[in-house]
């Protein structure tokens, strides 16, 4: 991705300079939050040469072209969804949490916002949804990538903690070595008990009513704190060094 796509300058002509790239991670993992993040680049920045979708791209390019976004970005913001707030109000709604979080950090209001996926009715801003968007908009793939690197930092972190799941490998999947510890060594305070098969190994899970609104758990939980706060340290805070 050498260029800023066709929809990006469109969009920078006819909303304004700032457009705001969002995406979040960790929708399928058994464990741990989900993080999203929010980028701002300066309108008249070319392109950061080997940006692309997170997920094609192997740990330490991330963590390089990580550190290259925020220097570059004029703002960088990162949000979160704790795993209780997972099992209350299930992992679509967490994730959108996570991105309005990520918006209000910004130090900046971005003139328009594009997110990677489909139209999010509750995300609360006017947004451009871009189905694959990570792979094709140059602002949502940093977003992508600066999120990745700041939720496997932390499944890194939690793994030295919890040393029997593999986080630092499979960052909270259900992988074989994964599963294995949740047999031999029970769960975790930061399993996603909603999730199976982490649910077979908990007490049963008593969902909110479907039509919760977001604005019920809107504030950023007190009651997430001490479950991530070592790990997360200044992470999450806003344009914080990577």
């Amino acid at each position: 991705m050498r260029r800023w796509s066709a929809l990006e300058r469109e969009l920078r002509a006819s909303r304004g300079p700032l457009l705001a790239g969002v995406d979040e991670v960790g929708r399928g993992p058994l464990a741990g939050p989900v993080v999203a993040c929010a980028v701002v680049m300066p309108a008249d920045a070319r392109a950061i040469r080997g940006v692309d979708d997170s997920k094609k791209l192997g740990a330490p390019d991330r963590e390089k072209l990580a550190a290259r976004i925020r220097e570059r970005a004029l703002t960088v913001a990162v949000g979160a969804a704790s795993v209780r707030e997972i099992d209350r109000i299930n992992i679509y709604h967490a994730a959108v949490l996570a991105m309005r979080r990520a918006l209000r950090r910004l130090r900046v209001t971005p003139d328009h916002v594009l997110v990677d996926g489909n139209p999010i009715r509750s995300l609360g801003v006017e947004h451009t949804a871009v189905v694959g968007g990570d792979a094709c908009c140059h602002s949502i793939a940093c977003a992508s990538i600066v999120a990745k690197v700041t939720r496997d930092r932390l499944m890194l972190a939690l793994a030295r903690r919890y040393p029997h799941y593999r986080w630092e490998t499979n960052v909270g999947y259900g992988t074989t070595e994964h599963h294995a510890g949740l047999a031999a060594h029970g769960l975790t305070p930061h399993h996603r008990r909603s999730f199976s098969p982490v649910a077979q190994l908990s007490l049963p899970f008593d969902a909110l009513p479907a039509a919760i609104q977001l604005a019920d758990v809107e504030p950023e939980p007190a009651e997430a704190a001490p479950l991530v706060a070592d790990a997360l340290h200044d992470l999450l805070q806003p344009d914080a060094p990577p």
